[in-house]
């Protein structure tokens, strides 16, 4: 287990663990406060993500999701408080819009997956949360405060999370470099372009992905915004648009 994650330090109260074995290499964020903890996204529940976080605080923690997928939620089972966005709530009590055999299939495209992993025995997290987020919230940390921004596009309940103290922005799967998912059914192209337009507004020093690199600068969430309202113009911002490759980045719509 304790070879799974990688931990890397932003600053000496915010942890990015990140999961790099696997294919997705998803990261999920640790943000400590002088009276809380806050768990931005919990991975993929191929090994127990709570074991780490107990190592780098002592607070009180709340886990949040940036949206509910599978690769995001599979440690929500550690944390009985946690937060989701009310356009997700029914995903986690029998309506998660992919079927169990297809995420098994995307966990186990893994070349390095645990001893001790039994994929038989993996399901696909479901629970009530503490509570429903629909944005415009702050959740405070004590000596650190978050906003919560709803955006919409990549799925229904996507947030993203602002720290403007620090000019951190947390972008789930909005903003990442690699291949942007706008096709499946529960996506929704244009709301992707209000989205970007929404979190480009915001002075960002710095941007935390959900996958992929973390050497990625606030700039690219203006080229991507960009691109879009081109597609947009073009009249391909839409399902079955095709795929579209700008540099570090792409789109599948």
């Amino acid at each position: 287990m304790n070879d799974w994650f990688t931990i890397e330090s932003i600053d000496q109260d915010t942890y990015v663990i990140s999961e790099y074995k696997h294919w997705e290499e998803t990261h999920c964020y640790l943000l400590n406060g002088t009276t809380q903890s806050l768990l931005i996204d919990t991975g993929l529940g191929i090994c127990n993500i709570s074991k780490i976080v107990a190592r780098l605080t002592n607070n009180p923690v709340t886990a949040i999701a940036t949206h509910i997928h599978w690769d995001h939620i599979g440690g929500l089972a550690y944390y009985p408080n946690f937060y989701v966005h009310e356009k997700e709530l029914s995903w986690l009590s029998g309506e998660f819009p992919l079927p169990l055999e297809l995420v098994k299939k995307n966990i186990t495209e893994c070349c390095a997956l645990p001893k001790d992993f039994d994929i038989h025995n993996y399901h696909i997290f479901q629970g009530k949360p503490t509570a429903v987020l629909h944005g415009g919230e702050e959740i405070s940390l004590g000596n650190r405060t978050i906003k919560v921004f709803h955006t919409p596009g990549h799925s229904p309940g996507h947030m993203c999370f602002w720290e403007k103290e620090k000019g951190y922005l947390f972008t789930g799967d909005l903003v990442y470099k690699g291949t942007l998912a706008a096709w499946f059914p529960s996506t929704d192209p244009e709301a992707y372009l209000n989205s970007l337009e929404t979190v480009s507004q915001l002075p960002a020093k710095q941007v935390f992905p959900a996958h992929h690199s973390l050497d990625i600068q606030p700039e690219i969430i203006i080229r991507m915004k960009d691109v879009l309202q081109q597609l947009k113009t073009e009249g391909k911002l839409h399902h079955g648009g095709g795929t579209f490759s700008f540099r570090e980045w792409s789109i599948k719509l």
